[in-house]
């Protein structure tokens, strides 16, 4: 799966992961995917937590290396 847009939030702290992510999100048509790349052991229960939130899926949720991975794709 290839995103529509893709952000770089490693070593921000949350809720900046957070926050970033859902700006992206409120840009993107309905249907789009956002990638989110993030180091921040919180981001894995704030990407859960913005897709309940908001009615996004979370398609991807992975860890390697430290470094969070999350898809989301936008309502709608």
């Amino acid at each position: 799966m290839t995103p529509d847009r893709s952000i770089d939030a490693s070593g921000l702290i949350c809720p900046l992961p957070f926050l970033k992510a859902r700006k992206a999100l409120r840009e993107l048509p309905a249907g789009g995917c956002l990638e989110v790349l993030a180091t921040d052991v919180n981001a894995k229960d704030d990407m859960a937590g913005l897709c309940e939130s908001g009615g996004h899926e979370l398609v991807v949720s992975t860890e390697q290396d430290g470094v969070y991975r999350f898809v989301i794709r936008k309502r709608g």
